[in-house]
């Protein structure tokens, strides 16, 4: 096969999450990168920076933070182009990724990756920003009470500083969290040996699949990590050994005749035929309406059909709330997404319906933010990714 790595969150033999990692991927999001000033765009106010020599990204002036003369400037304290110069060397952290198609030598997608100079190490409980004073709570995490319990927590991690609690910290002792920000500062120190130098070069890469799919469930109750192959299983055993001692002893290998194969394990599983269903423009539910999905240039649009249930308008419309997060989120769409559900009869309809839509969306590692109705009665909400769309590495990785 192809040998990228496909890792799933499967719940009652449904899919929940998937990850996937092609290998025509070129820059991984969240990876770190000694990088040096290109050129000034003084138009877009950015900075086009050369990551490895073979790479560029983005660094936009919202994600400038640079020292200089004694002083700290922030994005949009300045010009861009009075705090860079082309040749410069800066620590930079990519925000997006990017997919190359090695039968052209071109990129899949011509954007180039964004980057930020406000780093960000992620742990399971925390996110360590180096750069940031004090300690604050995830800004995705919405429900009030979960909030207000972490402001508590937060009140007693004395000794700790530049720390963003995560949803998964809820319910954790003190020390727990005090020893994973200490694991994460100690991962900061030995990175920011490395920037330095006199060529751009890649410092850390971002997580993988396997990474990503364990800091994403590691806030839920997990029955087995069922891996396959032995390099996968080591990976899992390090990092759970690292951040989520407990998981361990559910790590269980599986034997199967083609190991090498990407998706044998799922057609082991019998759930093939719903990573096959991802590729279709809909999604039938309970009931018999169903969702469509659209991809066009501008946005993603979601319609939701009644066909033959009989339930009613509202209850309908939450069962496609409930999909079309879960299609989101695993075909990793992102951008501007609109829904238009069953016409309802009254605003207390649609207050039910856009809490328990953003509900649903809270379950979603990228951050989901809720618009609200149009006058035309579209729900209107936008996602960011971390990592290209399912459709756009599958497609890759056909190509190679």
């Amino acid at each position: 096969m192809d040998g990228s790595l496909w890792v799933a969150a499967v719940d009652k033999n449904k899919i929940r999450g998937l990850e996937v990692d092609p290998v025509t991927e070129e820059v991984r999001w969240g990876s770190l990168y000694w990088a040096q000033v290109v050129r000034i765009d003084a138009k877009l106010d950015a900075a086009f920076v050369s990551l490895d020599g073979d790479n560029q990204g983005i660094l936009q002036s919202g994600d400038l933070r640079i020292e200089q003369d004694g002083e700290i400037y922030k994005g949009g304290d300045l010009p861009i182009g009075k705090l860079l110069s082309p040749g410069d060397f800066i620590l930079v952290q990519t925000k997006d990724g990017k997919l190359t198609d090695p039968a052209s030598e071109a990129p899949f997608d011509t954007k180039l990756p964004k980057v930020t100079m406000n780093i960000a190490i992620q742990g399971r409980y925390l996110i360590y920003t180096p750069f940031e004073e004090g300690n604050r709570i995830s800004k995705r995490i919405r429900k009030a009470e979960l909030r207000e319990q972490l402001q508590e927590m937060l009140e007693d991690l004395v000794g700790c500083n530049a720390c963003i609690l995560r949803a998964a910290a809820a319910n954790t002792q003190t020390d727990i969290i005090k020893r994973e920000h200490k694991l994460l500062g100690s991962m900061w120190k030995q990175l920011e040996e490395h920037a330095d130098g006199n060529k751009p070069q890649l410092i850390m890469l971002g997580p993988d699949a396997v990474h990503r799919t364990l800091s994403d469930i590691s806030s839920h109750h997990v029955d087995t990590i069922e891996v396959v192959t032995m390099d996968v299983m080591q990976e899992v055993e390090e990092w759970c050994e690292l951040f989520a001692p407990e998981f361990v002893t559910k790590i269980t290998p599986v034997e199967l005749q083609n190991p090498y194969d990407n998706l044998a394990l799922y057609e082991y599983r019998d759930i093939l035929d719903q990573i096959d269903l991802l590729f279709q423009p809909y999604s039938i539910l309970e009931g018999g309406s169903n969702i469509v999905i659209q991809q066009t240039a501008a946005l993603i649009a979601i319609d939701v059909n009644r066909g033959p249930d009989s339930d009613s308008i509202l209850n309908i419309n939450r069962k496609a709330a409930a999909e079309a997060a879960r299609q989101i989120r695993i075909r990793n769409q992102g951008g501007i997404i609109i829904i238009d559900f069953l016409k309802m009869k009254s605003d207390a309809e649609r207050k039910q319906l856009f809490k328990y839509l953003s509900e649903m969306c809270d379950n979603d590692p990228c951050t989901v933010q809720l618009h609200g109705f149009t006058k035309l009665g579209l729900m209107e909400m936008t996602r960011h990714q971390r990592t290209p769309s399912l459709s756009e590495r599958f497609e890759s990785s056909q190509i190679s």
